[in-house]
């Protein structure tokens, strides 16, 4: 485990562990994905294996039944989750992230998430934020709505952020983490990737939302939350980093799968007009899987890098800066690329049945094309935002994710 494990905490599990309970629900999690992609959400048997198996609280506090494991940890769990089913992926990696962001809250609305059930799931939705809050003694009344909520079919809580004022000047965004059984979910998740996700809309109806569990949202998305938080949370510093690593873990994880089921399927699908006994004596075909084996390498390995970076400050008690808050971004971007490209490589020397719609490369084709172009991978703002940091001025004038 990490340096910071305190020796007083209760046994967890340690990353090899984690990862080997993954690993094991592979085959499962594969056998369920077409049903997942059929029914706009995973089944209940999916969630069921994610949690008995303990991949729901990773970054749970330990003090409350998690194992707050390290974002390394939070990223193989990710890619062999994917490699069965990139939605189950997904879904694991945002529950966790917000899972996260509620061990960032004051005791008392941990204790209300957490304490009755250490297996509890948290939504999470960083979009824009809801603006019709009424004040009330002791808290706000929330109405809105939030959209792409990537895990609501799942949770028990949800994190939404909203705009209130916390006294006299300009109104501060803060997260709203609201009960499931107060909300309601409205089916709009009618995507052609990362179906499974059941990523619809959130809706609050006049929810109430006591003070402890609201929280200002730019110290928390900037590592600024000393004193507002507890101080010893090791990863107090890295909500942009540790939001993305599930997301491009899932998408490793698909890309990954692809390759192996293209390599596997070679040495007896035919090379169509050609006289090659096979695909896999296809010298085409081998340059073909070769490129899309060292895109799918490439994008582990940068995943890996950013996970390491981001574990050694939270080990450090450091505050990444700008610049390298903003490559995190850049490479993050790149990572989802490199698979998208790979998958276009592995189809293509497949053939055109890999479109066949009870070919599963056509349900990771989708899957990784769609979950590439989340809005935090997407309309080269990431690119902006690195090359910014990179000139000296300030990415945030860009995009305040960083």
């Amino acid at each position: 485990m990490a340096d910071y494990e305190d020796a007083t905490t209760p046994s967890v599990p340690d990353r090899a562990e984690l990862v080997g309970r993954a690993a094991a629900l592979r085959d499962q999690l594969w056998e369920a994905a077409d049903e997942a992609d059929r029914q706009r959400r995973l089944p209940e048997k999916t969630i069921a294996a994610l949690t008995g198996a303990g991949l729901m609280r990773l970054m749970t506090p330990r003090r409350l039944g998690g194992y707050q494991a390290d974002a390394r940890t939070v990223l193989e769990v990710a890619i062999e989750i994917g490699r069965g089913c990139c939605s189950s992926g997904w879904i694991t990696g945002v529950v966790n992230a917000g899972n996260f962001v509620v061990s960032l809250f004051p005791e008392q609305a941990q204790n209300d998430v957490w304490k009755d059930n250490p297996d509890a799931r948290t939504a999470l939705v960083l979009g824009r934020p809801v603006t019709d809050i009424e004040p009330a003694a002791d808290g706000v009344v929330v109405t809105g709505r939030w959209p792409y909520a990537s895990g609501c079919l799942h949770a028990e809580w949800m994190g939404g952020l909203v705009l209130i004022s916390d006294g006299p000047g300009k109104p501060l965004v803060h997260f709203a983490l609201m009960p499931m059984e107060e909300l309601t979910v409205e089916d709009s998740w009618h995507f052609a990737g990362m179906r499974g996700t059941g990523s619809n809309t959130v809706v609050a109806d006049r929810v109430f939302v006591p003070r402890h569990r609201l929280l200002p949202y730019l110290p928390v998305l900037h590592g600024e939350t000393d004193g507002v938080v507890d101080p010893g949370n090791p990863y107090r510093n890295s909500l942009t980093g540790v939001f993305s690593i599930g997301l491009i873990g899932s998408v490793i994880g698909g890309a990954d799968a692809a390759f192996r089921y293209v390599r596997e399927q070679a040495s007896h699908r035919p090379v169509a007009g050609s006289t090659y006994a096979n695909q896999a004596a296809s010298p085409m075909f081998q340059v073909d899987l070769a490129e899309a084996a060292a895109k799918i390498e490439t994008a582990r390995l940068l995943g890996v890098s950013i996970t390491d970076r981001i574990d050694h400050c939270a080990a450090a008690s450091v505050n990444p800066d700008l610049v390298a808050r903003a490559r995190s971004r850049m490479e993050s971007t790149h990572v989802t690329q490199l698979c998208r490209e790979a998958l276009d490589l592995l189809l293509t020397a497949y053939g055109s049945s890999a479109f066949a719609e009870s070919n599963p490369l056509q349900r990771i084709w989708r899957d990784v094309n769609v979950g590439s172009r989340h809005a935090g991978f997407g309309m080269g703002i990431p690119q902006q935002v690195y090359g910014r940091a990179l000139v000296g001025q300030n990415p945030r004038d860009i995009s305040l994710l960083v």
